[in-house]
């Protein structure tokens, strides 16, 4: 191969500025590293070319990358041939007619289409309401630590404006006049956007994120910014841990750990969350809300933290899956600015047969679940008595024969933070154990492009198992915890995902849940299972007693 002058004064340059920083032993220590022999011989070949690449690795970290940086290549959860519906039907909502409580203090649980109602009759007043959930947040806020920011003023302001709206005959819909929070890694132009992480605690992004317009051009208003575990991982932040309303001797799981400890307590009517790998399941089935993770790219994530390219996904926080279809009828989309987000149809029916669906239990995670008198193999029987014919199905766990979702997003959660590694930005952070951000970090920095590559090839064989299981059903009924690699290989191959609760542990008063497993693009249907199960059962109408 015959170099360019180019490729010349950089390998004379690299012999000069590299000499000192990398020697020949430290190639075969590398390659140990990395599950690789070399022969002295591959080593001399090697070396010029191993100085070469550092000069490149010194020339890219003098050049700053902003988390909002996207990659050029775009995850896309469908595969070759698949066709999905284009045309949004109308939804027909049925608003019920509602009057005020003798409680006030009972509109904290009311659903979003009993607000909705009460708003559009002009009962109350969204001032009033958001008055109400403001009133209620500083009232408990600290006992869950669940609060970054108190947007007060803001929300007053959207609040008469959406009166105004409405009292000129310019209603907008179910969200209109309905308050709600954000996940704090969500930018707001003139809000903190912290990412729960010490080092950011001050951080001012001035940028609308596309979740936020999308809500507020259908006049909801936003009241609070929730916390979220540092940098997206957990319930711990830089001001403590966020704590469960049902126990508050126990964390709320996260990352979304704030947006569900909220909503479950009545602090709002609804809140947004994201996921990456458990970050709206795992909070919502631990507080006992009702979690959408939507199908990957379903929700632009323009203005909100990266983490992981492939695996970020924006999803409501709710207390009925009723409330969760509200939320995303609004929210699902794009602006454009998302390479991996895409505009499809949402075509829910919120009076369709479920009859009509082909529901199916993943029997190889129940296999697992030895007694039978688990709350877990109760929901098989309220769908049997519903009258649904179950469908057993082997979800394709043996698919994932090694843990894909660490190489995937650790690689992809080094390179967005960087510069916070080598910056030693990472020194700042509350927690420093094994498990936590900074030492995932760099230990993420030993692992080759060629095996981050490969891990998603593996993936792209796991997508296909995956949707080719779920061909037989339109939902899958699946345990959330305690059985199989469910979590993981549903985050890596983007199937929508909705988590409900099912009862409570008598132990710890902790609930339990179920997950409703979609095929791609088709939240509607498990929502609608969700809600079927909700209304034979009410467990979505219990609520924690501390916050009623």
């Amino acid at each position: 191969m015959k170099l360019s002058g180019f490729a010349i004064g950089i390998l004379l340059f690299s012999s000069v500025y590299a000499q000192d920083t990398i020697t020949k032993k430290d190639i075969p220590a590398a390659a140990r590293l990395m599950d690789l022999q070399f022969s002295d011989k591959e080593v001399d070949t090697m070396y010029d070319g191993v100085k070469e690449n550092l000069l490149l690795f010194k020339a890219m970290h003098r050049q700053q990358l902003a988390n909002g940086v996207q990659m050029s290549l775009a995850q896309n959860p469908a595969l070759p041939g698949m066709i999905f519906p284009n045309k949004q039907e109308k939804i027909k909502w049925k608003i019920p007619k509602v009057n005020m409580p003798t409680d006030r203090n009972d509109l904290a649980f009311y659903s979003i289409e009993e607000l909705a109602s009460l708003i559009q009759s002009k009962k109350i007043s969204s001032v009033i309401l958001t008055q109400f959930f403001i009133d209620r947040i500083k009232k408990y806020g600290d006992s869950l630590q669940c609060v970054i920011s108190i947007t007060e003023a803001t929300a007053l302001q959207q609040a008469a404006e959406a009166d105004a709206e409405i009292a000129a005959g310019k209603y907008k819909g179910l969200l209109h006049g309905i308050p709600f929070g954000l996940k704090d890694l969500f930018s707001v132009k003139g809000t903190k956007t912290t990412w729960g992480a010490a080092p950011y605690k001050n951080q001012v992004i001035e940028e609308d994120a596309y979740v936020y317009t999308r809500l507020r051009e259908a006049g909801a208003v936003l009241v609070a910014k929730f916390t979220l575990g540092a940098l997206a991982m957990g319930d711990y932040w830089y001001g403590g841990r966020t704590k469960n309303p049902w126990n508050t001797q126990f964390g709320s799981s996260g990352s979304s750990a704030g947006s569900a400890s909220a909503t479950v307590a009545g602090l709002v009517p609804f809140a947004i969350g994201t996921e990456t790998w458990g970050s709206i399941i795992s909070p919502a089935s631990t507080c006992g809300a009702t979690g959408l993770r939507p199908t990957f790219g379903r929700i632009s994530r323009s203005g909100a933290m990266a983490l992981s390219w492939s695996l970020d996904k924006v999803g409501p926080i709710c207390r009925s899956a009723e409330d969760a279809a509200v939320v995303f009828s609004y929210i699902h989309g794009t602006d454009g600015l998302d390479a991996s987000a895409v505009s499809k149809p949402f075509n829910y029916q919120p009076s369709a047969d479920i009859k009509k669906l082909r529901i199916g239990y993943a029997k190889n995670y129940f296999d697992f679940i030895r007694d039978t008198s688990r709350s877990e193999w109760k929901v098989l029987e309220t769908f049997k008595q519903m009258g649904v014919e179950l469908i057993p199905i082997v979800f394709p766990d043996t698919a994932y024969k090694f843990n894909i979702m660490d190489a995937v997003i650790s690689a992809e959660s080094a390179a967005a933070f960087d510069e916070f590694t080598r910056n030693n930005v990472d020194d700042e952070m509350t927690r420093q154990s094994i498990f936590d951000w900074p030492n995932s970090f760099r230990v993420s920095r030993l692992m080759p492009a060629v095996e981050y590559v490969n891990a998603n090839r593996h993936r792209y064989l796991l997508m296909q198992k995956v949707n080719e299981a779920m061909q037989k059903v339109d939902v899958l009924i699946c345990p959330t915890r305690g059985s199989g690699n469910q979590s993981a290989i549903t985050n890596l191959t983007g199937q929508p995902v909705v988590c409900v609760p099912t009862g409570f542990d008598k132990r710890t008063n902790a609930p339990f849940s179920i997950s409703f497993i979609g095929n791609l693009y088709d939240e509607a249907n498990i929502l609608l299972a969700a809600k079927a199960y909700q209304l034979a059962t009410g467990w979505d109408e219990m609520h924690p007693p501390k916050f009623k």
